[in-house]
């Protein structure tokens, strides 16, 4: 055992012992040719140089391997690449000594090394190192199959395309990782019966009739590069069969030696991603270079993104606020280390806190404001408010009015798709915040361009759907939907974030952009798969269980309002949203009293504000159901 973990250890033969061994190789094959010459009796010429005969041999044969490099390949990989190396080493070392016996055949009468001879020496030698090298790389094969057991994975491989082999080689030649070559599967008419790398091919079609074969392997590994739809038909067969899914990068991103270790397991979010965005990076750099930035909400999952980006664009300040310490300080941490050169500013503060915010727009005039702060989470807002007002209304308001009042060169608010035709007093309150703003735009001495940003469900945001399923199934279960049929759409946090650096460079101010979330997801779907991608049975291992709509949440999202109408723009994934519009002393007298209600926490009066600033604001599932079921009282001045 202790020599297997000798081998183990040993990486590769130093090239200098194989360029010896090949010598040895063809100072054998000399001698074999001889022996075999002498014992059929064969006349040898010039007998009388026979050292100075085998020196020759040897030494045009040295020439074409430091020529051709045949000792350059690390022999444990070796492939018919390896071979045809040794083929022009050892086919060129045949011509030439078939020269000199020509030459001395005209010249002398009889040639120096017999015709018969020199191939039988060609064979023996090519034979001898191709076999050398095939030999060294099965016992290294088989030393390592025992010093791990002959463990890991048993991962067959989907498709037998270039790519798939690369990976597949891979696997083969990295016995002390995690996975083990089983097979491969290709949905090939012809692939039946079929072998590959010395393991069969089994036909999708085999698999699908016969549930028995699946038994013979533990996971499906796909490639990074499939295309979605066939990407989706491998992972719907594998989940069908019970079988893991793992996932390699592209070959052209890694080596050789490094693309093992790029396998993972599948995530959900592999499958909800879309198309790359195409984002039109020369104006949106100029627009950020050199430029003072502030982002607020710059700790959370949307903020920090948009930090990262900007961050990229040579701005010459970039100013991070938000009021959660310990992930602002973490944010400090990791940006400061990414991007030594940025000029960075962490500030700890509460956007409601007007005063806070004007020291700091006259302290570095900011050229652009990223507004991504906001309460965001449904229930908790229903249960309060007062905090959604103070937050999402009047720090909203704050951070508007004095982009307004420096003459900030734009002003990008990050909105949402539960805005839209709110049922819950969080997405009401976002709405009017997005009402509040648009009012800025046409408002008097108005320089700043405003613009307002709406968007679904991002993946791994904080307190999104996807980790806290994540937790669920690694302590078992259960999986908890609040309703079978609800369904949300999502995107990534990156492309969110490009999107809303994008629409800031676009309009004259004013609109609302709603960006291209794709097709929507059915959250039991989506829980499901997950489970499975788990290694796990939905229903069976981790149960799945329905608790009912939380208040203030309904079944589906929206991203335009009954009464909006949208607009293309030159960006395929981002359209303007024609929402009704309120003029500014209107919003603002409401704004007024609804801030005074909620510092008396009365939520009966705020929310009741709420729905007359937003007229399509309908509760559901909500205490504030009543407010919609009684005639509508007028509002306290």
């Amino acid at each position: 055992m202790v020599n297997v973990f000798k081998i183990k250890e040993l990486r590769y033969i130093p090239r200098w012992l194989v360029f010896f061994i090949d010598i040895s190789i063809v100072s054998f094959s000399v001698l074999t040719t001889y022996l075999f010459l002498i014992n059929l009796h064969v006349k040898i010429n010039f007998t009388e140089y026979s050292n100075e005969k085998i020196f020759v041999v040897i030494l045009v044969n040295v020439l074409f391997m430091l020529l051709f490099k045949t000792y350059a390949g690390i022999i444990r990989y070796s492939t018919f690449f390896d071979f045809f190396r040794i083929l022009w080493s050892s086919g060129s070392t045949l011509l030439v000594l078939l020269g000199l016996s020509y030459i001395s055949h005209v010249t002398l009468g009889k040639p120096v090394y017999l015709y018969p001879a020199l191939f039988l020496f060609f064979f023996i030698s090519v034979f001898l190192m191709f076999f050398f090298r095939m030999v060294t790389k099965k016992i290294y094969k088989v030393f390592m199959g025992a010093g791990n057991g002959f463990s890991g994975l048993r991962v067959a491989v989907a498709g037998v395309e270039d790519e798939s082999v690369s990976v597949a080689n891979a696997i083969i030649h990295s016995p002390g990782h995690a996975y083990r070559l089983a097979g491969f599967f290709s949905a090939r008419p012809d692939s039946k019966k079929a072998m590959l790398l010395g393991h069969k091919v089994y036909n999708k079609k085999e698999l699908l009739k016969h549930d028995h074969l699946a038994s013979r392997f533990d996971a499906v590994l796909i490639r990074e590069t499939m295309s979605r739809p066939k990407m989706e038909e491998w992972i719907n067969l594998a989940l069908d069969k019970g079988l893991k899914v793992l996932k390699a990068s592209d070959i052209s991103k890694v080596t050789e030696e490094g693309l093992v270790g790029s396998i993972r397991p599948l995530q959900i979010e592999d499958l909800l991603e879309r198309r790359p965005i195409k984002i039109e990076s020369e104006e949106v750099k100029s627009t950020h270079s050199g430029k003072s930035i502030l982002i607020t909400g710059g700790a959370g999952s949307i903020g920090s993104e948009i930090v990262r980006q900007v961050a990229r664009l040579g701005a010459s300040l970039i100013v991070v606020v938000d009021q959660a310490e310990s992930p602002l300080y973490e944010l400090k941490l990791e940006l400061l280390d990414k991007f030594p050169g940025q000029n960075f500013k962490f500030i700890l503060a509460d956007i409601s806190n007007h005063y806070r915010l004007e020291s700091l727009f006259e302290q570095y005039r900011f050229s652009t404001v990223y507004h991504a702060a906001a309460y965001k989470h449904v229930p908790l807002i229903e249960d309060n408010p007062h905090e959604a007002i103070f937050v999402n209304i009047g720090g909203t308001k704050n951070l508007a009015l004095l982009s307004k009042q420096y003459n900030v060169d734009c002003f990008v608010m990050v909105s949402t798709d539960k805005a839209v035709n709110p049922t819950n007093v969080m997405g009401a309150s976002k709405r009017a915040a997005e009402l509040f703003v648009q009012s800025l735009q046409n408002s008097p001495g108005n320089m700043t361009k405003f613009i307002t940003t709406r968007f679904g469900n991002v993946l791994g945001s904080n307190g999104s759907v996807i980790p806290h399923f994540k937790k669920q199934i690694e302590k078992g279960g259960p999986v908890t939907i609040t309703h079978p049929d609800i369904i949300r759409y999502f995107m990534t946090i990156p492309e969110a974030c490009e999107l809303v650096l994008q629409a800031g460079t676009m309009g004259k101010g004013g609109e609302i952009y709603v960006f291209d979330m794709g097709k929507p997801v059915k959250i039991l779907d989506l829980a499901k798969r997950m489970i499975k991608l788990s290694g796990y049975t939905p229903d069976v291992d981790i149960k799945i269980e329905f608790i009912g709509l939380r208040p203030g949440e309904k079944l589906y999202e929206e991203l335009l309002t009954d009464n909006s109408t949208t607009i293309p723009t030159h960006h395929e994934k981002i359209m303007i949203s024609r929402d009704p519009l309120m003029e500014f002393e209107d919003i603002e007298i409401l704004c007024k009293q609804i801030m005074r209600s909620a510092i008396k926490k009365d939520s009966l009066q705020v929310v009741k504000i709420l729905k007359v600033i937003v007229p399509e604001f309908i509760s559901n599932n909500s205490e504030f159901e009543i407010l919609d079921k009684t005639p509508e009282h007028e509002v306290c001045q």
